[in-house]
């Protein structure tokens, strides 16, 4: 193997990998100072920046002063050192590649290493190339995982894009998955009821993919009939049909490497699922009305709230079509599975209406309770639009449960009552007290809190958690003007 690297060595051989590794920082660590000196000078050859030395002590000291992106370690028959450095390597720097490096007699120890967390391994003898195979593909898989890493994390707190928002630990996972499917081309299908983001994920994957400057093109296979969704897809040809004074070019093929997104994909008829079964895996659309077919460069991302798999059992859903969209899916969580990303929401929608309306709104306790305890059937769209009804309609910079929609005001006066009835003593009889007596309650609870605030009416409307307007409307239906001299 020696003589196989010093012949390239003095040829100058410089491979292909080059251009791809000059970024990254190689630790050699061999006994053997040829063995050391060859693979050393091999690296450097392809651009890695690269040290060096024989004793694993020396070893974990360069390991401390900086982090290397590839560390290539002879694992020595019968020493557990080279073993113990991996597993090390792995808890303190996960995110170095690990290449063992052992003798033909040795696999035992490769396997041991695998285990321990190496990527990749070598036997002894082996050819320069071998090598630089082995290099380039650490390299790329650290690429890769970098990318995901930051990508994971721009996701996590928003960077660029500041609409998924969430930090519960059924985002976390969605996080993950996200990152790692955004930087390949693969077909991806998006699964979660309505409301819950589903357009807004297929543009995160395009926006973070490798053909982010390509359109991204969306298309509801539910708001369209079928005639008109087939010459949005696959384009028609001038006099193709009534009106069709010329030829256009369809989504499939306008998307010249972009992504199309087709929306509600499980409301396209069998006809359909058929003809873009076809173009998908002939990679190729023949126009409506035409006789040619035209070549077409598109990733292709799904999203239905319906259940794929069981409209396949009944036959309404083509099963070759669902295994073609199908290689990776998400299924995004529902708003009532991640109630704690609830106050995150709120608060993002406040700032947006905030900047919109040119007033800071702000959401009162009780409001905000409700919100969390509520089971929103319509997801983070349906929370979108009651806070916006919130901003629109209240008077007040504190959005109170009054301004909320009627589902919300409901559930969260059905909530005051029920506290109120556990608050009240049960009559001798048993009884619970009447409507009546509710009405002094909320009457007294009024009154009590104006006096704690020395008459500030709306320190107290906002510790009730109720609109100014509705305070002084309970004070006109009382009668009471003056509610410091009310006995």
């Amino acid at each position: 193997m020696l003589e196989t690297l010093e012949h390239a060595l003095s040829m100058d051989f410089i491979p292909q990998f080059a251009e791809t590794a000059v970024q990254f920082h190689v630790l050699v660590v061999d006994a053997d100072p040829a063995m050391r000196s060859a693979c050393s000078q091999i690296a450097a050859s392809l651009g890695y920046a690269v040290e060096s030395t024989g004793d694993m002590t020396e070893a974990r000291s360069l390991l401390r002063g900086h982090t290397s992106d590839i560390l290539l370690v002879n694992l020595p028959a019968g020493n557990n050192r080279g073993i113990q450095l991996v597993s090390e390597m792995k808890v303190l720097y996960p995110e170095t590649a690990v290449i063992a490096m052992t003798a033909s007699g040795s696999v035992a120890a490769a396997v041991e290493a695998m285990r321990c967390g190496a990527s990749d391994y070598l036997t002894k003898p082996f050819a320069m190339d071998e090598l630089s195979t082995v290099l380039d593909r650490a390299a790329q898989n650290h690429r890769t995982e970098t990318k995901t890493r930051r990508l994971r994390e721009r996701l996590r707190h928003s960077e660029g894009l500041g609409a998924i928002i969430g930090h519960s630990v059924e985002m976390e996972k969605l996080y993950r998955i996200l990152s790692k499917v955004a930087l390949s081309t693969h077909p991806v299908l998006v699964l979660g009821e309505s409301g819950t983001g589903k357009e807004l994920i297929a543009r995160t994957i395009h926006a973070y993919g490798p053909n982010a400057q390509k359109p991204f093109l969306p298309v509801d296979c539910g708001s369209l009939v079928p005639t008109l969704i087939e010459s949005e897809l696959f384009g028609y040809v001038k006099g193709a049909f009534t009106g069709a004074n010329r030829s256009k070019d369809g989504l499939l093929v306008s998307a010249e490497g972009g992504t199309v997104f087709l929306d509600e994909i499980g409301e396209l008829s069998l006809d359909l699922q058929a003809k873009l079964l076809r173009a998908l895996q002939e990679k190729e659309v023949r126009p409506v009305g035409a006789t040619h077919r035209v070549p077409i460069k598109a990733r292709i991302v799904a999203a239905t709230n319906r259940d794929l798999a069981d409209m396949v059992e009944r036959g309404a859903f083509r099963k070759d079509l669902f295994y073609r969209l199908n290689v990776v899916n998400l299924r995004l969580p529902s708003l009532r599975d991640r109630r704690e990303d609830i106050p995150l929401l709120a608060a993002h929608f406040l700032d947006v209406f905030s900047n919109q309306y040119s007033r800071k709104f702000t959401l009162s306790d009780t409001a905000l309770r409700t919100m969390m305890d509520y089971d929103w059937p319509g997801n983070v769209r349906e929370l979108q639009h009651a806070v916006e009804r919130a901003c629109v309609l209240s008077s007040e910079s504190m959005l109170n449960l009054a301004d909320m929609p009627t589902e919300l005001r409901e559930q969260g006066l059905e909530a005051e009552r029920a506290t109120q009835v556990n608050l009240v003593e049960i009559g001798p009889d048993g009884a619970l007290p009447s409507l009546k007596n509710l009405a002094d309650l909320e009457r007294d609870a009024i009154l009590n809190a104006i006096r704690m605030l020395h008459g500030d009416k709306l320190a107290a409307a906002r510790l009730l958690g109720i609109g100014k307007t509705t305070l002084y409307r309970k004070l006109k239906e009382y009668g009471i003007a003056d509610p410091l001299r009310q006995g």
